[in-house]
């Protein structure tokens, strides 16, 4: 969008039409204890071509996914993408209406967005999908004011300490002020007890929060955590890997009652953090409480098929305090994205993915395993990613800065999220990784321990 700045004749023209003689009187409301009275540190004006080619070093500083192998996880995965699902979401029908405000002129953004819950759901197993959420985080807390609108239980949400820990912690911000109380329970081994579980369990928990696979690529025991959360009268919220519903059992197939999910993987590109895709479902008894939107199907009056927004459940479209959600936006192209991908790849696409990227992980595993200084930090089954633990007091950042230096994306030090683990490092492994990438990965861990 191109800006243009307003002279000095402009604002004194705008000053003067609402009865001022400065900007500084703009201000007057803001106590002056809490206004800057000091220069700003800001360089001097660049003109365009300087600017250009400012902002372009600054660019080139990123180490991108092409640029070198990636094996980084922990929610965001370099999946292969493909060149369709860039041709087809780009085209300009989908890309300047992707938000259906006048949402009944807008026939082909809501019959892709119908698709999406179409296929999202029969993935999942659910009865319902939503329109999408902004990420795999707002998706669970999302899930959890569901579990909250749509009881009388208000006590506390039990949420597994192998969850995501940015996830947790959104959800937690979303429950700062309100009643419940989060409370987590221990993982031990990489898993979740279903003792510690039941322990954690009073006659007020409202939901349970449980992720399959979980942060460290372990697969739960899921069917028992289901059951003894259900028995005692919780709302369970499953967070997935999409990807890994081409291979795994279906959450709706054993009981989970909503699920979340990352949808990043789904033919949206890592962007360096986003824009992602939040998804969300559910069983029909709680459609009422779901957050966003809901496109529906109908006929129009001349008995055509055609496609409405059945639902609005946003502020901004229906009396506040009978709201859902304040979700601002479908994220409604990344959702299209997803359509496209599924649609390209089909159940057996889907599988071989999934297959391609647990078989690479495994052998990735047993590779880096015969490293010196490396071990498995867990011996539970895992999908794509599994947890290595760095052997002789060496610090996990300082080996992966190393390996970078080789030339690998080579995981991510989960000290920050679990100071128990500070000696242990996330790798995940999709389906694009080549046996030689992965063989060259355990040369450079070699090397990287060997010189640090």
């Amino acid at each position: 969008m191109a800006y243009i700045l307003n002279t000095d004749d402009d604002t004194r023209e705008m000053l003067r039409a609402i009865g001022l003689d400065s900007l500084d009187q703009l201000f007057d409301m803001v106590p002056a204890d809490f206004r800057l009275d000091r220069p700003l540190d800001v360089p001097p004006a660049l003109t365009e071509i300087e600017l250009t080619r400012h902002v372009g070093a600054l660019a080139a500083r990123n180490a991108s996914v092409e640029d070198r192998p990636c094996f980084l996880g922990g929610g965001a995965y370099d999946h292969f993408i493909p060149a369709a699902v860039d041709q087809l979401a780009a085209r300009g029908e989908f890309y300047t209406a992707y938000t259906p405000y006048q949402a009944e002129a807008s026939q082909g953004t809501l019959q892709a967005i119908f698709e999406y819950q179409t296929l999202i759901a029969q993935l999942t197993g659910m009865d319902v999908s939503n329109a999408s959420l902004y990420d795999g985080g707002s998706a669970v807390a999302e899930g959890i004011l569901m579990a909250l609108a749509s009881g009388s239980r208000h006590g506390r949400v039990v949420a597994s300490g192998a969850v995501h820990p940015e996830y947790r912690q959104v959800a937690e911000t979303f429950l700062t002020n309100l009643e419940p109380e989060l409370v987590t329970v221990p993982c031990r081994n990489g898993r979740t007890s279903v003792d510690d579980l039941t322990a954690a369990l009073t006659d007020d928990t409202a939901a349970v929060v449980l992720q399959q696979p979980n942060v460290f690529g372990q697969l739960e025991d899921i069917e028992p955590l289901v059951a003894a959360a259900q028995d005692r009268g919780a709302t369970v919220i499953v967070s997935v890997d999409p990807i890994g519903l081409g291979l795994l059992k279906r959450p709706g197939d054993f009981g989970a009652d909503i699920v979340t999910a990352e949808g990043q993987a789904l033919g949206n590109h890592l962007c360096f953090g986003g824009p992602y895709l939040g998804i969300l479902c559910c069983r029909e008894s709680y459609l009422r409480k779901i957050p966003g939107r809901l496109v529906g199907q109908t006929t129009d009056r001349e008995g055509r098929r055609c496609f409405v927004l059945t639902l609005q459940t946003r502020e901004q479209h229906i009396r506040r305090e009978k709201a859902t959600s304040n979700i601002c936006t479908n994220q409604g192209l990344m959702a299209l994205r997803a359509s496209i991908y599924l649609a390209l790849m089909g159940p057996l696409g889907l599988r071989d993915v999934a297959e391609q990227s647990a078989r690479k992980a495994h052998y990735a595993a047993d590779r880096l395993a015969e490293v010196p200084g490396l071990s498995l930090a867990f011996d539970g089954p895992f999908f794509k990613e599994f947890v290595v633990r760095v052997a002789g007091g060496k610090d996990p950042a300082r080996v992966l800065a190393e390996v970078g230096r080789l030339g690998f994306h080579g995981g991510i030090a989960i000290g920050r999220w679990y100071p128990e683990l500070a000696d242990c490092i996330l790798i995940a492994v999709t389906e694009k990784r080549t046996r030689a990438e992965i063989d060259a990965l355990a040369d450079a861990y070699r090397a990287a321990l060997s010189s640090s």
